[in-house]
Parts: structure tokens; sequence; C-alpha cells
């Protein structure tokens, strides 16, 4: 067998396993699936938004590669501003976004994958595109889970500058349930970019109409914005939980933080014993408890949400008198609600134990399109704005709740990342659990209903034992039961390669996933 590819979409998995049919490695696998998904994926994935990518070589070295956005050098204005609220209605519940060219911070998306790519990768750039390039070029079926995103979010795929592109064959409606999505612009930007590589974004004519948007148009981007671009490459965070190493996504993310700091306070559960088998009652107090104690240690106690500016939560790791006053005091947390980003994830494993763990996301999108992608609106985007908006810090790398990881578990390894928002910390937390308290396979993992805690909501899936979801119920008087699982509880994507050499792919049927074992 030459791999396994889990990701938001089938054409996403399909493309990154061509890829490794063809001879390439786990990291031209993501690549070539994220270029892929930037197609089926629209809502989700675009050369406009950023992400990272947890990459683990063959041999054991973990790097981390952040390409997530970044703040305009010119600082905030409030005159002149492409930038206003527009109201998505959840069904549950009505939340507000803040979209137009205003909203757009420096998109990293392409340099992290020519980045990759150029350390990493082992065929050429033009194979690793031409999935997405004949994806565009002969169209996409949408499928329920991407129509319903754009539905979702009407209000951003309707502007003037996106409707052209996303309408559907019926009339007055976007993309429906087995319409044809052909995005030709797209084609001809991905084409330029394997011919004249990342460049041609950062510099050259793609860069130059993105910079003209947005100096037309009301945006804050220039020139030096997008030449001045830089994808980094981390150590990544490490973290030890039941004998198994977690490698994930360091600061100035907050998510790999954030997942590391809820196993480091479950460790004085003991989680799959008698007493605390899934689904108990103990179970889910511990798994809730954990999850407040992540929401006071992520708004630092005073609601600012500086999370990954002063390393609060690593020396809070490493300080037991810090830790056990964080479990004192979980019961105060009091946080406010989130946005719920667009996000996808994708993880592969290759036949040489070569992983990737992908992470990537456009915000809702700021409803300009350029070229057949939509620009991000993270400069719109609540929850990596936690000083408020036009509050932001000149030419600074944007935080993030992405947390692509990697478990090594005496020779199995596994890859996951989840899409989600603030529940992406929740999610992976539960699965991460799962795995290794108690005892399930992959695919149970990624299936086990899940719970999230915040501030003092809660919402649960439906599986729990009926006494469990009475008693969590009653604790929080804020809550509410889905009757299926759904993808507000996050979409977690994993690989898996056992200590023999199985090979496994789970994409998260929340959110419509796909697992491909080539």
């Amino acid at each position: 067998m030459k791999g396994a590819v889990a990701a938001g979409h089938r054409l996403t998995a399909g493309a990154a396993a061509e890829i490794l049919r063809a001879g390439g490695n786990a990291f031209d696998a993501a690549v070539g699936g994220f270029f892929a998904a930037c197609v089926a994926e629209p809502a989700l994935a675009s050369l406009g938004g950023g992400g990272y990518l947890l990459a683990r070589e063959r041999g054991g070295r973990a790097s981390v590669f952040d390409f997530f956005t970044h703040t305009p050098g010119a600082g905030p204005r409030s005159r002149d501003l492409d930038f206003y609220p527009v109201t998505v209605d959840f069904g549950a519940a009505r939340q507000v976004f803040h979209i137009g060219l205003g909203a757009c911070a420096a998109p990293g998306a392409v340099r992290g994958m020519f980045a990759v790519h150029r350390d990493l990768g082992k065929l050429p750039m033009n194979e690793l595109i031409r999935p997405a390039v004949e994806l565009a070029r002969g169209g996409v079926a949408v499928n329920r889970f991407q129509s319903y995103l754009l539905e979702l979010l009407a209000p951003i795929f309707r502007t003037e500058s996106a409707l052209p592109l996303y309408a559907g064959a019926a009339p007055d409606k976007l993309l429906q349930p087995g319409d044809v999505f052909h995005n030709p612009p797209l084609a001809d930007a991905l084409e330029a970019l394997a011919a004249e590589g990342d460049a041609l974004f950062y510099e050259g004519d793609l860069g130059k109409r993105i910079v003209r948007a947005c100096s037309d148009g009301g945006g804050y981007l220039t020139r030096d914005d997008l030449k001045n671009y830089r994808a980094y490459r981390r150590a990544p965070l490490l973290a030890d939980y039941r004998g198994r190493r977690l490698a994930t996504n360091p600061a100035p993310a907050a998510g790999g933080l954030l997942v590391a700091f809820g196993l480091e306070f479950l460790k004085t559960v003991e989680l799959g014993k008698r007493g605390f088998e899934f689904g108990s009652i103990a179970a889910v107090k511990a798994l809730s408890d954990a999850q407040l104690a992540t929401c006071r240690l992520r708004d630092g106690g005073d609601g600012d949400g500086n999370f990954g500016d002063d390393g609060e939560l690593d020396n809070a790791m490493r300080d037991p008198q810090r830790m056990q006053q964080y479990r004192e005091q979980y019961r105060r947390v009091q946080t406010r609600t989130h946005a719920r980003r667009g996000t996808t994830h994708i993880s592969v494993i290759d036949a040489a134990r070569n992983i990737a763990s992908l992470s990537v996301s456009n915000g809702e999108g700021c409803g300009r399109v350029v070229d057949g992608f939509m620009l991000n609106n993270m400069l719109g985007e609540e929850d990596v704005n936690p000083r408020g908006f036009h509050k932001w810090r000149p030419n600074q790398r944007m935080a993030s709740m992405m947390a692509p990881s990697v478990i090594a578990d005496r020779g199995a390894l596994t890859a996951l990342g989840s899409g989600g928002s603030n529940r992406i910390r929740s999610a992976l937390l539960q699965v991460i659990s799962n795995l290794a308290d108690f005892r399930m396979d992959a695919a149970a993992a990624v299936a086990a209903p899940r719970l999230h805690v915040e501030g003092a909501q809660l919402r649960m899936e439906a599986g729990f034992p009926a006494a469990t979801i009475n008693a969590a119920t009653r604790d929080l008087g804020d809550h509410r039961v889905f009757n299926e699982p759904h993808m507000f509880f996050g979409g977690v994507h994993l690989a898996q390669v056992t200590r023999h050499g199985k090979l496994s792919a789970i994409g998260d049927p929340r959110r419509d996933g796909a697992g491909v074992v080539v």
C-alpha cells in the first residue's frame, strides 16, 4: 500500500491519493489535496486564505509550516474602508460576520504550499496542481454539504463579485446538490502558478490584481504586504499523554496549546477505568471541566484573549501550582461566543511513514473574488481579533485555533486535525481521549458523540446515555442536545498507521469527510 488520505471531500482525498499513486510522498499529496480543495470545497479552502501544515518526516523529525494570514503593515484605519456586517442564520442562532475587502488580511496559503514543496516535496509542482486544474475545468458535481455551506453563507456568496461564479442552475439559487461547478478563472490561475511559481501571487500579475482590488475597493493590502509575506517553519509543540507523544501547532497559534493544556488537565482523571467509562457521568464531567479550564486559560482570566502573546499557556503547563489554580478556578469561566470559521483539514500518511497534517481556512470569505477564488475575511473574524475590530497590530502573524497534529504511540502514528473554530480544541481533545483512554479504533474515535462547553453553554450530540445527558444539562442550564452528529462539533479527518503497518483513513461524517487507502 502507498498510503492513506482523509479529507473533507471525496475529490480532495481522491486528488491526494492520485498523487500518492504517481509516486509522490505525503507532503506532495497534501499540497495537491489543498489545491483540489480550493475547487471542491470553495466555502472552506481558497488561495486567498491561510493555514498550517505539521510535517513529520520519515525518522521522526517534525516541524510546522505556518502560512496563516498576516496583518497589513500600514495599520488599521476607520475611513474609506469596505468593511460591513452580514447576518447568517444557523437555525438555532443568528450570527453577525464582517466582510468586505477591509476584512482581508495578507493570505499565506500559496506561499505555504510552495514552501512545503520546496523543502519536502518530491514530484514537480505542475503534477501536484494538475488534478485541481482538471476539476476546475471539467467541473465538480456539488454535494449536499457544500451546497448547505453556500446557502448558510449566502450573504457572502451572493455579493456582486461572487454571485456570477457561485450561481446555481435554478433561477435565484446558489449552487445546489447535483449542479456542476466550473471555475475556468481558477484553472487559469492554477496553471499560471504551476508555471511561474508563488512569485506570481506575491510579486507578479496575480498579486497586482489583488492589490488593485483592495486599493480601489476599500481594502488594506498593499504591494509590500504581499511581497514581504513569509511562511515560517517552526518547531512543534510537544506534549505527552498516557505514554503517547503529541506534536501539534505551537504559538502564536492557540489551538494546539489549548489541546495540550486540556490533555494535561485530564491526566489527573482515570478515564477509561471503572466508573469513568466512555459516556459515564464522571467521564463527561471530566471532559466538561477540562474544556472549561481551557476557556479560562484562553481568555487569560481577563477576557482579552491574548493567549498567544506572552507564553501564558506554555508557562501554565510547566507550572504545577498554576495548573492546580486553573483546575480550582475553572467554574468561574465567562467567555463570549466566537465565529464559526470555515476550516477544512487533510491528513496524509505515505508508505515511508512521512506524515502531513494540514489545516486551512478562508474564514467565511470576504465576498470579493479575484481570478476565481475568494479572499479571506480574517480581519473581520471575532475569534482572531480579541481586542476588537480595527485594533490589530500591524505586520503581525494572526493567531488561530487550528491545530494540525500527529500522535506517536509505540510505533503507531496518527495524523489528525479539525475544522470548527473554537470547537477545534474540544473535538481534538475528545478524539485523542477516545484513542488513548477508551481504546477505540480510529473509526469509532471519530464517530463517537461529542460535547462542547463554552462558558455556561453546553452543547451535546445524541448518543450519550440518558442519565449522563440529564446530569450534564442539569449542571449547565444553557444547553442543547443535537439529535444527530452535527458539523458544529468539528470535522476530524484522521489517517493512521499501526505499528504493524496497517493503514486507515477516516473522514468525519459530520462534514462529509472521505478516507482513501491507496
